[in-house]
């Protein structure tokens, strides 16, 4: 793909993280069924709630770009998750399980952290103020979820350690 403009990247990389979130909604329901702590299934369930809305806002945006939202799969996070499939068929420890989840989770969350931290960037560049602020508040919303697993680990990483 030969890109020519920062509009052009900035279409590109919205397509590339409505790849990534449609593959977090697939895949978030498999972690929280193998999730032992409440607390932790409670905040993947939760977080499947909000990644359903910020695809909602990615189509916001593309519909006011006159794009279509779909493009290539992003293959960044089709790693993450593979990453975190091959936990979910491991034979851990419950709550090892829980630690090894917490960590592959925050690995797609630092990914789609930098990934709207980049598109709100270009949106601002591109004089796309609305846009900029819906990219914003799925930014804020991607770091109040690591700071939330954060927390979790925390407690969950004792759990493990004692396991």
């Amino acid at each position: 793909m030969k890109l020519e403009s920062l509009e052009e990247l900035y279409v590109e990389q919205l397509q590339d993280l409505y790849s990534a979130e449609n593959q977090i909604v697939e895949a978030l329901p498999k972690m929280a069924r193998k999730c032992s702590s409440a607390t932790l299934r409670q905040a993947f369930e939760n977080h499947l709630e909000q990644t359903r809305t910020q695809i909602e806002r990615l189509e916001d945006i593309f519909e006011e770009l006159g794009e279509a939202p779909k493009g290539p799969e992003c293959k960044g996070m089709k790693g993450l998750i593979a990453e975190g499939e091959d936990l979910l068929k491991s034979k851990s420890d419950p709550e090892v399980l829980d630690a090894a989840l917490i960590s592959a989770a925050q690995r797609v969350e630092h990914y789609e952290i930098a990934g709207y931290g980049t598109v709100r960037t270009y949106a601002d560049l591109l004089g796309q103020e609305d846009h900029s602020l819906l990219l914003q508040k799925t930014l804020e919303e991607e770091k109040q979820t690591d700071q939330l697993l954060n927390s979790l680990a925390s407690k969950i990483n004792l759990g493990a350690k004692a396991a």
